[in-house]
């Protein structure tokens, strides 16, 4: 954990001493992704409530990252193990035993009345204290909107309040995510699943996911390098979260075009330098920076895959204090540039085929923040974009999503007072602050051409932060 000198006390055996009596948060260090790991090692425990409709599906992609699995065997359970070809071990949850799971993962699709929401309890009961450090809980549902009727979208609705309340009381680095599937959308879980059941998500928790119809054929990816052949560029690159994102999309096998202004040129070419990625410096609210962004895209790249605008500034002021050019630069910056640049690369068809688009918003656009009416503004307005084009983006075989950073470990943070510093690092179910990194990897989820299916979803990176929604 980066200078983080709370952990480290509180982790050291003398503090340990101290910290454990009184209830100090402990943070433990999260384990994130080195190239070459599985996509998780240890033990997942898999079930379903009757009658659902995702534990097929969901056992291939286990299989296929070579989990190792146990189970109860219900008979549905059994089928759909013994069609993907796992070899699952039996678990009885009544028998005593130290067993422990690096993951839970659950398909509650088949609940469709409050009654039956107690099959939850039946499976989280006698598990959630058998989850490892950095473990996963992975819920499984069906959204509220495309269920059949108000009872069953009732049921399916209260699940998001159990797997936040679960989030936060796993502890030691472990998370839970709720995965809505709409029905038909069965065969695109793997690249989310992958995702949410990896060290790449570490500082992910808390969240929503929903997966729906594909916008392309997303068969054949190659999940040690995903973005290979693909075209990448990137906004702010040359230093912080953007940097990391430049580095991440090269890792998995994309050709960065990395982007920024002209007095960050140097930072920009040694970064891209040392991914063999290439660079283009101009200030994006240039009036001719879009068009600009389109030749060049168009004459070196014949196009690009993957759209991520991650420039941004922060011009913090009390409405009251707040004068009109801190105002319009920033929104300019943060929110109607990417309007621009996103308009004329649709308008000229410069985004190839199953491309995406990801944007960078903030919780302070979800919750708002003292002293950042504009900042606030700008990234709800993000959020908005991202909402409102998805459907748009769809019908050109595109997704738009976002991602939404916390309290994350950058320059900027560490130069805050350190009382406003160490609130922002625990005030969330992690107790500590996120990377740059964690940021970028969930970047990479949504830019992976396996997650055709996921489209218009917004992903706080924030540990759970106990701000906002």
């Amino acid at each position: 954990m980066p200078e983080d000198r709370y952990s480290q006390l509180v982790n050291s055996r003398i503090g340990g001493l101290i910290a454990g009596p009184v209830g100090l948060p402990q943070p433990v260090e999260l384990d994130r992704y080195s190239p070459g790991q599985p996509v998780i090692a240890g033990e997942v425990l898999l079930d379903a409530a009757p009658g659902s409709r995702l534990v097929g599906p969901v056992a291939g992609v286990l299989a296929s990252v070579g989990a190792a699995v146990r189970s109860e065997l219900r008979d549905e359970v059994r089928d759909a193990v013994g069609e993907a070809g796992l070899d699952a071990s039996v678990w009885n949850p009544d028998a005593p035993a130290d067993a422990r799971f690096k993951a839970l993962v659950f398909d509650a699709t088949g609940i469709s009345d409050s009654t039956e929401l107690g099959a939850l309890r039946e499976f989280f009961q006698p598990t959630i204290r058998r989850v490892e450090k950095s473990g996963r809980v992975i819920v499984l549902g069906t959204p509220p909107e495309a269920c059949g009727n108000p009872h069953e979208a009732t049921a399916q609705r209260a699940l998001e309040g159990f797997t936040r309340s679960v989030g936060k009381e796993v502890r030691r680095g472990s998370s839970a995510q709720l995965v809505y599937v709409a029905p038909g959308a069965e065969g695109n879980v793997e690249s989310t699943l992958r995702f949410l059941l990896s060290p790449r998500s570490a500082y992910v928790s808390g969240q929503v996911v929903r997966i729906g119809d594909a916008v392309a054929d997303a068969d054949g990816v190659e999940w040690g390098t995903p973005l290979h052949g693909r075209v990448a560029l990137v906004t702010g690159a040359s230093r912080g979260i953007g940097e990391a994102i430049a580095r991440v999309l090269a890792r998995d096998g994309a050709h960065v075009v990395g982007l920024d202004v002209p007095q960050a040129a140097d930072g920009l070419e040694a970064v891209t330098g040392e991914i063999s990625g290439s660079s283009l410096a101009l200030d994006i609210t240039g009036g001719d920076a879009p068009a600009r962004i389109a030749d060049h895209l168009s004459a070196e790249h014949e196009g690009v895959d993957i759209v991520v605008h991650n420039a941004g500034v922060t011009r913090d002021k009390t409405l009251g204090n707040m004068d009109e050019d801190r105002w319009t630069v920033l929104l300019d910056i943060n929110l109607s540039s990417q309007e621009r640049i996103c308009d004329l690369l649709l308008e000229r068809e410069v985004i190839r085929p199953n491309g995406r688009i990801v944007s960078v918003s903030s919780i302070s656009g979800i919750a708002g923040n003292a002293g950042q009416t504009n900042y606030s503004t700008s990234k709800a307005g993000v959020i908005g974009m991202v909402q409102s084009m998805a459907p748009v983006v769809a019908k050109h075989g595109l997704t738009v999503n976002a991602v939404a950073p916390g309290f994350i470990e950058t320059a900027m943070t560490k130069a805050m007072p350190i009382a406003t510093r160490e609130a922002g690092r625990r005030m969330n179910s992690m107790v500590q602050g996120g990377l740059p990194v964690d940021v970028a990897e969930t970047i990479a989820w949504f830019a992976s051409p396996g997650s055709a299916g996921v489209n218009g979803n917004v992903v706080r990176v924030c540990g759970q932060s106990l701000l906002g929604a």
